[in-house]
């Protein structure tokens, strides 16, 4: 362990910042490996893993800590509830961790925190969890099918519910094993700077691992690879010069559906961070015109920075709100990108907290945002141009729904292409989206 710095209570820091103030999981654990960039890649790599594990897998973690102990999770104090449920997550799931080690780290960790006289307490718990992990009653898929899958695949009754209602049990077990995958790291050669081959070559020189993808359900992207073997990315010289951008393989099917034509003027309503405009731009070759909209100045800034690192003279960032008609707009875009706000729930590798925090209400809030949108944003599509609406979730209210809702009131539109990507075990997360063209 690095002087002075106990990962373990920068773990513990996370979840309490998760779990009680809140905080995106993805976005705290960013922030401490950034603060933290001096220590040594094993100590980052059991950061992210207990980190993320133990949010990944709290259902199952609290149901067996109710198993062995008289206070029920819900019912002990938060901070001994998190060093609990991290504590559990080794012991089921790091056998590089001494059972023994992960107890007295957990009990020096609460006293640490100020709770010595619970420290009894969860060594009691933790041995006895310790002995008995093997022999653990989970719940009876034959008597509670819901219950079963929600436990063994830590996923919230009512999600799991839903996707049985929508896609069956099949394709419902297939997509709650690929949650619990870990999420790839998946890049696009940026071609206006480098090919494919020489981006490879590149980042072969740099150590770092790459790997085609090769996917069924999507055409060839040939400029795409899953990448491994990295401490984290801003070491790579060539992510610095914009060679490449990260971005999930699913998203990038945005770009290659709209397959834009050169000189197109596209306006892409909500697009912070800037990936799927950066995309486009890049496919244009430098000709037309990209302009890429958000809400805040913190996410036009975000745009910003990327339109810098990859040099980009035919993309813009402006700040606007997606709700709000822009009458200078009107009939001006050959191709409107509406990747609008929703449930997020194809996402959960990569943020894996969504699922704690979406209900069926904030779904259904949602949807009316979605459509009070779509309403707004078709008005800047021109005769003849291209309407892309996409969601990163599974929720049929959220996208099947809203198309056809879409097109019964704007019958100037119609479907050329939908498509629900589901999360495949090796890359590829959980996507939806439908083109649209407005007639002539």
């Amino acid at each position: 362990m690095t002087d002075s710095v106990n990962t373990r209570e920068l773990i513990l820091g996370i979840l309490m910042e998760v779990t009680k103030e809140g905080s995106y999981s993805h976005l705290v654990i960013r922030s401490v490996l950034d603060k933290y960039q001096y220590l040594e890649k094993k100590e980052r790599a059991f950061i992210t893993r207990v980190s993320e594990g133990t949010i990944q897998y709290m259902i199952e973690l609290d149901y067996i800590i109710n198993r062995f102990s008289k206070v029920k999770v819900n019912k002990m104090k938060p901070v001994i509830r998190n060093i609990l449920r991290m504590s559990v997550y080794q012991l089921k799931y790091m056998d590089s961790v001494p059972d023994s080690a992960v107890c007295n780290e957990a009990v020096k960790l609460a006293k640490r925190k100020g709770f010595g006289s619970l420290s009894g307490f969860v060594n009691g718990v933790l041995r006895n969890i310790s002995r008995n992990l093997s022999s653990i009653t989970y719940p009876d898929g034959q008597k509670d099918q819901i219950q079963y899958l929600s436990v063994h695949y830590s996923m919230p009754e009512w999600i799991v519910k839903q996707w049985i209602n929508d896609y069956g049990m099949e394709r419902t077990v297939s997509v709650l094993q690929a949650f619990l995958q870990e999420a790839p790291v998946t890049i696009r050669t940026n071609l206006l700077k480098i090919t494919p081959e020489a981006l490879e070559m590149r980042l072969k020189e740099e150590g770092v691992t790459t790997e085609k993808i090769v996917c069924a359900d999507m055409p060839e992207l040939n400029y795409a690879f899953m990448i491994s073997g990295f401490d984290h990315l801003n070491a790579l010289e060539s992510f610095r010069e914009g060679l490449f951008y990260v971005q999930d393989v699913s998203s990038m099917m945005v770009a290659e559906t709209v397959d834009p034509v050169k000189d197109s003027y596209i306006m892409d309503v909500c697009a912070a961070p800037g990936g799927k405009s950066v995309h486009l731009a890049e496919k244009l070759g430098g000709t037309g015109m990209v302009e890429a909209r958000d809400l805040t100045d913190y996410k036009t800034d975000l745009i910003r920075q990327n339109i810098a690192r990859h040099q980009l003279s035919n993309m813009r960032a402006v700040q606007m709100d997606a709700t709000v008609l822009d009458e200078a707009s009107i009939g001006k875009a050959d191709v409107v990108i509406a990747d609008l706000p929703c449930s997020g729930l194809g996402v959960m590798r990569r943020k894996t907290d969504i699922k704690y925090k979406m209900t069926l209400q904030t779904e259904q809030e949602l949807v009316s945002l979605q459509r009070k949108m779509l309403e707004t944003v078709c008005q800047y599509v021109k005769a003849g141009g291209t309407l892309l609406y996409s969601t990163c979730t599974m929720d049929k209210m959220e996208n099947e729904d809203n198309v056809t809702w879409f097109l019964k009131q704007h019958p100037q539109f119609e479907l050329v292409k939908m498509q629900q990507i589901f999360p495949q075990k090796t890359y590829g997360d959980g996507f939806f989206l439908a083109k649209l063209q407005k007639k002539a």
